[in-house]
This record gives C-alpha cells, structure tokens and sequence, in this order.
C-alpha cells in the first residue's frame, strides 16, 4: 500500500528552483473567480519551508508589508496552482525559521544579500 502511496506522491512532485530561507521571491498563484482563472503574483520574504523539496505535502511561507499590515501566506510547493516560483534575491541568514521578523518593523526587518560569484 505505501509504495502506491509512494507513487503518487512522486508522481505529483513539479520542478522549482532551489528555495532557501531569507530569499526574496515571487509567486505566481492561479485564481479563481467565477469562471473565470488569472494568476495572481505574491511578492515577499521566504521565512519558512515546512516538509522538504521531495515531499509532495511540503509547503513553504512568504511574508509581505503591504500598506502596514503584515501578510503571511502559506503556499503548497507542489501544487498545480502555484504557476511559477521566481527567486528575486538570495538573503544572508543563519535560521530556518525567520519568524522573528513578525515582531521587526521598517529598516530592523531588512535581509542583508546574499553574495554569489558568477
């Protein structure tokens, strides 16, 4: 019975690029209204992944500051809704959680980047 389970997992699993914590990134999720569909991009900080990159239930978390309020939205990685990931900046940290950053406001809640050689 698992490796039926197994296989359908597996089956599920879509292609992303490398997703590490810290990272600024842009989601491109499929909505639904009526009916019509149209994708709608969610741009903010990567602060927590949940599951591993081989587990077809992983889920990771993006934060945004949108007019004040703090957004949080947790995202499924292998979904078909989720279009496209994008990878906008690579960030310097040192946890895998960043959810201390709930608490940071303003310039206390910046990223440093993250240097890659070419």
């Amino acid at each position: 019975m698992s490796k039926l389970i197994d296989q359908i997992d597996k089956a599920q699993l879509r292609e992303h690029p490398t997703l590490e914590v810290g990272s600024t990134v842009k989601v491109y999720y499929k909505i639904k209204e009526g009916e019509k569909e149209r994708i709608q991009p969610f741009e903010g900080v990567l602060i927590a992944k949940k599951g591993g990159a081989k587990n077809a239930r992983a889920t990771f978390t993006v934060r945004k500051v949108s007019s004040g309020f703090g957004i949080e939205r947790v995202f499924p990685l292998h979904s078909p809704k989720v279009e496209k990931i994008e990878v906008l900046r690579r960030g310097n940290v040192r946890r895998s959680k960043l959810y201390y950053l709930r608490d940071l406001a303003g310039k206390a809640a910046r990223i440093s980047e993250k240097m890659v050689p070419r």
